[in-house]
C-alpha cells in the first residue's frame, strides 16, 4: 500500500512540473489558443481571405453571434458529458473485472464446482 502512494505522490508531482514549467522556462510567451493560430494561418496560406463554406447552425438560429459566455457554458457541458461518459465506462470496467473475479475466486477456494447445464440435467 506504501507503495503505491508513493507512486501516486511522484506522478502528481511529475504532473505539477510538466504545467508549471513553460510559465518559469519560456518568460513572457504568449500562450494562445489553437483557434487564432488555426485562421492565421488559413489567411496565410489562402491569401485572398477564408470563406468560411457554412455558418454555424446555432449562430444561424438566432441571427447573430453567440455570447462568449454562452460558448463557454456550451464547451462546460461538452466537458462534462464527455468525462461522465468516460467515468461511466471506466467504473463498469473496474466493477466487471472486481466483481466477475471475485464469484470465481470464491468458488475455486472453497473446493465446490461451478454449477453446468449437464448438472442441472
Amino acid at each position: 500500500m506504501k507503495t503505491k502512494t508513493r507512486t501516486v505522490v511522484i506522478l502528481i508531482v511529475l504532473a505539477l512540473i510538466i504545467t508549471l514549467a513553460p510559465l518559469f522556462i519560456i518568460r513572457g510567451a504568449e500562450f494562445e489558443g489553437s483557434d487564432g493560430q488555426g485562421t492565421e494561418m488559413i489567411y496565410e496560406v489562402t491569401e485572398d481571405g477564408y470563406e468560411a463554406w457554412f455558418d454555424p447552425i446555432l449562430e444561424t438560429l438566432i441571427g447573430g453571434e453567440i455570447p462568449g459566455e454562452m460558448e463557454t457554458l456550451f464547451f462546460c457541458l461538452q466537458t462534462g458529458i464527455g468525462v461522465g461518459i468516460l467515468a461511466y465506462g471506466f467504473g463498469y470496467l473496474v466493477a466487471r473485472k472486481k466483481y466477475g473475479d471475485a464469484s470465481g475466486d470464491k468458488s475455486r477456494e472453497s473446493g465446490e464446482e461451478t454449477p453446468t447445464q449437464e448438472s442441472y440435467a
